[in-house]
């Protein structure tokens, strides 16, 4: 399939993204992600790995796109939960 990101077009495969990430660990997700081969990825990681440019260079939203046209499973951002703070469990001390 031929995409264009960063303004570069590119021909890639599905089998070409997933042998490209064989053997890469999967950095923490912070933000968007996609399952390749069973793994989750940052799309930006997985961005930056099959295209050899940068991460600044292009933006999720180009790599979500050219990802699920290709077949792989893009997922959104977890909502981040605020830090528990001890003082709010009312049944800390059994009161």
């Amino acid at each position: 399939m031929r995409c264009v990101i960063a303004r570069f077009p590119f021909e890639l495969t599905k089998i070409e993204v997933e042998e490209s990430m064989s053997g890469v660990i999967p950095e923490p997700v912070t933000g968007v992600s996609v399952t390749v081969d069973g793994r989750i990825y940052p799309v930006l990681q997985v961005g930056e790995v099959i295209t050899r440019q940068n991460r600044r260079d292009f933006t999720t939203q180009e790599m979500r796109r050219a990802l699920t046209r290709l077949g792989f499973t893009c997922h959104d951002a977890r909502p981040v939960m605020p830090p528990r703070d001890a003082r709010d469990d009312g049944d800390a001390f059994g009161w």
